[in-house]
C-alpha cells in the first residue's frame, strides 16, 4: 500500500470517529437538558420520508434519532432539536457549539 493511501485512509477514519463523537456529544447534551434520546430504526413506507426529531409523548420530551440515517442527517436532527435551548451550564466542544449556532459543517 502506498503511504498516501494509508494517510488518506487514516484521515477518513479519523473524520468518521470525529463525527461519531460529535453525534454522541450532542445526544448527551440533549439528555442534560431534559430530552430522552432514543436511537430507533424508523420504518419507511413508499410515499413519505420519515426522519427523527423532537416530540412530546405522555408528558415526556423525546428525541428520536434514526439509527440508519447518515451521520450528517443525525447531526442535523440533533441540532434542530437543540437550537434555542439553554446550554450555559452544559459543556460543549467548540465544534458542537458551532453546529448549534450555525448548522452542520
Amino acid at each position: 500500500m502506498h503511504r498516501t493511501h494509508l494517510v488518506a485512509t487514516a484521515m477518513s477514519e479519523n473524520k468518521g470517529t470525529r463525527v461519531t463523537r460529535l453525534i454522541d456529544e450532542l445526544a448527551e447534551a440533549a439528555k442534560r437538558v431534559g430530552l430522552e434520546v432514543r436511537r430507533e430504526k424508523i420504518l419507511r413506507e413508499v410515499g413519505y420520508r420519515a426522519r427523527g426529531g423532537a416530540c412530546r409523548l405522555r408528558n415526556q420530551d423525546l428525541l428520536i434519532l434514526d439509527r440508519d440515517q447518515a451521520p450528517a442527517d443525525q447531526i442535523e436532527v440533533l441540532a434542530e432539536a437543540l437550537r434555542g435551548r439553554d446550554f450555559e451550564a452544559v459543556y460543549l466542544s467548540p465544534a458542537a457549539r458551532r453546529i448549534l449556532q450555525t448548522g452542520p459543517e
